[in-house]
């Protein structure tokens, strides 16, 4: 037995050795921790950034900071107001520049960006970055609110952006995205911009429950953007609607386009849109719910068009579109076109003003619907003529177009018309 106490000690000895070498390679380095106030020892946010380490958090104090454009260079750094500190630009300057990754921006109330006319000065730019984080900040009066542009795997959500601009080409967008991929748009609030969101050559990112409203010009606006879903977003009472443009493969699910009038405004324009999704958004109140140009293979389903000037306007080269399964309720006009060819698909809708029979009850009316009215078709043609929407001369026209056809197109019509609204979003 005691032969064997040396070979315990031994072990003992190796064992505790082992603890000393591995312990500090496992222990991790308490992060850096910077604070800026107004009377403490570090009184702008660039000093502070100039002494923080990578990975440092920079915690700003409530007041208001005037200096120069803040530059992050610094990877993984998180700059956080607590009690809303503010940073002025006074209407002379960019405020805020990252070009590092995972840096994350949050708690600021941002204000007075200037307009320039040579760059795109906004609030917070963000270049060739990997995921930054913007979020829960305020930006008030900003030229651009959020830039970023050849980034990749980051998240803006929270934000409030309100601008003041009464001219377009006084204006800039309020969260604009360039060259970037993988981006996460969410929770934001944009109002008073040229465009509320704005992307141009941005794939595989999503843009999930923003309000985009009394924006100028588009509360959404995106080109050559392909793989893109957008979700459960508001906007409303934007200048001329949502655009989406030269795009494929676009998912648009459950959103809202309500009231965006204007000669030129429009609930959703396509344009160039390929091999897409449009299905379960509500179209209120707009000048037109969906105008569809040079679009194809689009299948727009389980919408709800309600109270349009009209509900979808398609022209000729749009083709191999499906509209299948939604509700046109009280739409001045719910289809026209501008041809009297029809190279779509129109099957199973709804139509409130449709007055045809069901037999044999099964829910499917029995005359087909054709709704490209013939009043639709000549103001298609002769836009003055719609001061006669009205009259009796109108509804006697229509009547006897829907018995003898002879101008509206022939086979766009519904075969199978829903004789009940169908249970979708009210």
């Amino acid at each position: 037995m005691r032969r064997c106490f040396p070979d315990i000690r031994a072990a003992i000895a190796l064992l505790a050795a082992a603890v000393l070498l591995v312990g500090p390679a496992q222990a991790q380095p308490t992060p850096q921790t910077l604070t800026v106030s107004p009377d403490g020892p570090i009184r702008t946010i660039s000093k502070a950034i100039k002494q923080a380490r990578p990975g440092a958090h920079i915690t700003v104090r409530p007041g208001t900071y005037r200096e120069p454009t803040i530059v992050i260079e610094t990877p993984g750094l998180t700059l956080e107001g607590t009690g809303r500190p503010v940073i002025d630009g006074e209407e002379d300057r960019q405020l805020i520049h990252v070009r590092a990754d995972s840096v994350t921006i949050r708690g600021l109330d941002l204000r007075n960006v200037g307009t320039s006319f040579t760059e795109d000065r906004a609030a917070i730019k963000v270049e060739q970055s990997r995921g930054c984080v913007i979020e829960n900040n305020r930006l008030d009066n900003a030229f651009f609110g959020i830039w970023i542009g050849k980034s990749e795997g980051c998240r803006i959500a929270g934000n409030e952006l309100q601008a003041y601009q009464d001219r377009e080409s006084m204006a800039g967008n309020g969260i604009q995205l360039w060259y970037s991929r993988d981006m996460t748009i969410e929770n934001n609030t944009v109002r008073g911009h040229r465009d509320g969101i704005y992307f141009e050559f941005v794939e595989e990112s999503t843009v999930t429950n923003n309000h985009s409203e009394d924006n100028l010009r588009y509360g959404l606006h995106f080109m050559y953007s392909d793989h893109c879903r957008y979700e459960n977003n508001l906007f409303r009472e934007n200048g001329a609607g949502v655009a989406v443009m030269f795009t494929r493969h676009v998912e648009m699910i459950g959103n809202r386009f309500v009231r965006n009038w204007g000669s030129a405004a429009y609930g959703l324009l396509l344009k160039d849109i390929y091999d897409s999704t449009i299905s379960g958004n509500e179209f209120i109140e707009n000048t037109i719910g969906v105008y569809s140009e040079n679009s194809t293979r689009v299948e727009v389903t389980g919408n709800t068009f309600r109270n349009n000037g009209w509900g979808a306007k398609v022209l000729a080269n749009s083709q191999d579109n499906l509209f299948a399964q939604n509700n046109f309720i009280g739409n001045s006009f719910d289809v026209t076109t501008n041809s009297q060819q029809n190279p779509n698909t129109f099957r199973g809708n709804y139509w409130s003003a449709y007055t045809g029979y069901d037999l044999d009850r099964d829910g499917v009316g029995d005359v087909p619907y054709r709704p490209v009215r013939l009043f639709a078709y000549l103001i298609e043609k002769n836009e003055p003529s719609i001061i006669l929407m009205r009259s009796l001369f109108v509804d006697l026209l229509d009547a006897a177009e829907r018995v003898v056809p002879t101008i509206t197109p022939e086979t766009l019509v519904d075969a199978r018309p829903s004789m009940h609204r169908l249970p979708l979003r009210p």
